[in-house]
């Protein structure tokens, strides 16, 4: 093998495509423009989640005398009053300053733009980049052109938009097992941590309480990170509940599965997780303060829980949730739902609001969960029963 034919460099490095993305993410996440490519579409995208005031004057002085244009998902756009099956790219004037376009990009009240057209193919990549960043999904857009032949053109990292559109797929499938440890838990409880970790960093980790019997259902509750709740036991949500009550479950059952999968704030990001909170205080419930701020109710993907599920060799499984989603995921990938056992947790004055809208609007079976005794009032949130 001959260094320089190109075989070589593909192994150490790997595919240009699966690069481009990887480094893709790393300036969006050091909040810095990339050139995103669609056949011969080239866009330069700046995220407005980091944009600041000498990067927005930098890029509009780049534009001059044309102007950037706002890129954003058919979610905030049909909250800006414009109705859309697909991403948008809205109009910005001279004077939109970073207030304002982050106004437009993710506050509950905006004055609507007119609409450029719809997002092509690069745009809508780079807003699929932004959420694979866990940025905000709204992006200043220019012409790719205005960096040809510029330093900029030589110094920009170029990303695929295909590549984008394939690189979930690509990362669950280079997910390996890379350590494991036995660690003992509260209440005697016996644990091994396995600890994956993908091509582009991830490290979700598998659970293993007690012993697994693999001849029969193996009992799996897929859980979604939250600090603030398995770590700091916040009362805005069921998680940390939820995740003390699947280890209660598994031990009784002799042995299970927890995948504790990196999917904070239903896919979101923590920071993102945060401001959709602030919403939340505002006056939104938790599915319209996703959707405000661009987002899908639900972001995650559980396509890694299936890979990891098989790589333990659980084919078969019995899902410890509440959530209808989670059961079709993982039959969809091709992981045997064998039945499913209900995480009941009580309800308190400041999850309440959070749980109702769970199971009236995302259909989540919480017909068995009651109201804390120390909450003053007496109610029960009451969904449609579980088909």
């Amino acid at each position: 093998m001959q260094i320089g034919d190109g075989k070589v460099e593909h192994q150490l490095l790997g595919g240009a495509d699966e690069i481009g993305v990887q480094r893709g993410l790393a300036e969006f996440r050091g909040a810095r423009p990339v050139l995103i490519a669609a056949g011969e579409e080239r866009l330069v995208a700046l995220p407005v989640d980091g944009a600041g005031a000498a990067s927005v004057a930098a890029l509009k002085a780049l534009c001059a005398p044309a102007l950037p244009r706002l890129a954003v998902t058919a979610r905030r756009a049909r909250v800006l009053g414009l109705e859309t099956v697909g991403p948008l790219l809205l109009s910005l004037r001279a004077d939109d300053d970073i207030e304002t376009i982050w106004s437009l990009a993710g506050s509950v009240r905006s004055e609507s733009r007119p609409v450029v057209g719809p997002a092509g193919p690069a745009a809508a990549a780079a807003i699929e980049l932004a959420k694979l960043a866990h940025r905000l999904p709204a992006l200043l857009i220019a012409d790719g052109e205005i960096v040809a032949g510029t330093i900029l053109d030589r110094e920009m990292i170029a990303v695929d938009a295909v590549a984008v559109s394939q690189f979930r797929r690509r990362t669950i499938e280079s997910l390996k097992l890379v350590s494991e440890a036995q660690i003992p838990l509260q209440q005697g409880v016996a644990a091994r941590f396995h600890v994956f970790r993908d091509a582009s960093g991830g490290n979700p980790v598998a659970i293993i309480v007690g012993t697994l019997d693999l001849l029969r259902p193996v009992p799996v509750r897929l859980h979604s990170a939250c600090l603030t709740g398995d770590v700091f036991g916040s009362r805005r949500c069921d998680c940390g509940a939820q995740l003390n009550l699947a280890l209660d479950r598994l031990t009784e059952a002799g042995g299970g599965v927890i995948l504790y999968l990196e999917q904070e704030g239903r896919g979101l990001g923590l920071a993102n997780k945060m401001r959709a909170y602030t919403l939340q205080d505002a006056g939104l419930d938790t599915v319209d303060a996703n959707t405000t701020l661009g987002f899908d109710d639900d972001e995650r993907d559980y396509g890694v829980a299936a890979r990891m599920l098989r790589m333990l060799g659980c084919n078969r499984v019995l899902l410890l949730t509440n959530n209808p989603g989670k059961l079709e995921a993982l039959a969809e990938a091709g992981v045997e739902v064998c039945g499913r056992l209900p995480l009941y947790t009580p309800i308190n004055a400041d999850n309440r609001r959070y749980l109702t809208a769970k199971a009236a609007r995302a259909g989540h079976w919480l017909d068995g969960m009651v109201v804390h005794p120390s909450d003053e009032e007496n109610e029960r949130v009451r969904p449609s029963p579980a088909p």
